[in-house]
Formats: structure tokens, sequence, C-alpha cells
């Protein structure tokens, strides 16, 4: 999130009338996770996700279809994010290292919000640092808002004169099982070690 505390108001504001904002702590009414669930949305789990078309840091086109045969781990950001980005990601990059050594297999998806600076290169050189498993996405603007509508995150480019524009965004993760798609949002505030507790009760009781 951007340092500027009116910027941030705003974004506050409008994540809480369109996106993820809004959620309260409850137990969910969802069969078979309840004793995992730390949130609840406001619709439901079910008005959460959906199709996506987006372009992986290689360079090839894939679909919300070519992840739905794991768990994954997903956030949305930049690489030029000044702090929360690089933050939360190495956050979730150490709670699949504690996942592995439990034996789960999680995937770590970072999706971009800034189609224009992160470049393919861009894209894979920070995926890289943060994990080797971590797979990067971008694509057009239409593609990105495309996606980002679907997991209710809220994201937008200040205006400037030049290329050091920062975004304001939403700073959830989402949590994506085979067979139910989306099941939990990850908020940034909880260590690695909760998210690995976490995803690791979602995953058994999947």
């Amino acid at each position: 999130m951007i340092r500027l505390y009116s910027t941030l108001a705003l974004a506050s504001v409008a994540a809480l009338l369109g996106g993820l904002g809004f959620m309260v702590y409850s137990s969910s009414q969802q069969s078979g996770f309840d004793q995992c669930r730390a949130t609840s949305v406001a619709g439901g789990s079910g008005s959460i996700g959906g199709p996506f078309e987006l372009v992986d840091h290689t360079g090839q086109t894939v679909t919300d279809a070519d992840f739905a045969d794991r768990p994954v781990l997903m956030y949305f950001g930049y690489t030029f994010c000044p702090d929360v980005c690089p933050l939360d990601t190495a956050r979730n990059a150490q709670a699949v290292d504690l996942l592995a050594e439990r034996g789960y297999s999680v995937t770590p998806l970072f999706i971009s919000v800034d189609h224009q600076r992160d470049t393919l290169e861009a894209l894979a050189e920070f995926v890289r640092f943060m994990h080797p498993d971590m797979i990067g996405l971008t694509g057009s603007e239409e593609q990105i808002r495309d996606a980002a509508r679907a997991y209710r995150m809220y994201y937008a480019i200040q205006e400037t004169d030049d290329d050091f524009y920062l975004i304001d965004h939403s700073t959830f993760s989402y949590l994506l099982l085979p067979g139910h798609g989306f099941v939990e949002v990850i908020r940034r505030d909880q260590s690695p070690e909760q998210v690995a507790d976490t995803l690791a009760c979602f995953i058994d009781n999947a």
C-alpha cells in the first residue's frame, strides 16, 4: 500500500464499497472448512474468483484452468512496489516452504497489476528472487482488470508525469483449492506460521 494516508483512505472506501474490504471475523458456513476459516466474505466465498487469461513470466498464455489441479496461494501486486508487496510476497514464500517441510505442495502465484512496467523480464527476476516455484502473471490492462475484478481486488494507478508512479492496491492473499476454487482470504497481518497452519487445515479438509 502507498504511504500517503489520504490516498489510502480513498482506497479503503473503494474497497469497502466494491471489494474485499467488507469482511467480518466469524466462523464459516461452508461445510468441511468451519474449523479452518478466520474470515467471512460478504456474499460468501462463491462470490470470489472466476476465469482469467494472462501471460506467465516465461511468456506462455495461461488461464485459471492451468492452476485448478493444485493448491494455490495468490497475491496481486507489482514489482516496483516500495514496501508492502515484497513483504507480503516473501511472507507467502516462507509459508510455502513451511508447508513443503510438512509434506504439502502449494504453488505461490504473483499477479502484477502494473502491465506497463512489469515486463516479462522484470517479472521473471522478481519471482525467481522470491521463490523458485513462484509463478508471475501479467497481461494487458483489460486482462489484469478482469482478473482483479473476479477476485474483488482493488487497485488504482496514481497519476504522475513520469515512470515513478505508485499503485494503491488491496493486500489480501487468496487460497485456491482443487475442486473448490477460492476458499479463504489471507490477511497481511498473519505470520508465515499462521498462514501455513491455515492452508494446511484447508488442504486436509478439502
